[in-house]
């Protein structure tokens, strides 16, 4: 059986990075999720969580 399709390099999803370019030209915040780490955004989470507590009880002691 012959592949019709002529053999792309890159391996790009041509129609998805369209979609892609109309929602970032849309101003929608677009990320890609191959790109985001989500143990580290847990990390950043946690330790934004800790510094929100620390100002707070500085706060209260003031």
């Amino acid at each position: 059986m012959k592949n019709n399709q002529q053999p792309n390099a890159s391996k790009t999803n041509a129609q998805q990075v369209q979609k892609q370019n109309q929602k970032s030209a849309q101003g929608q915040n677009y990320e890609f999720a191959s790109e985001t780490d989500a143990q580290e955004v847990r990390q950043q989470n946690q330790q934004s969580e800790q510094k929100k507590q620390q100002a707070s009880s500085k706060k209260q002691q003031q």
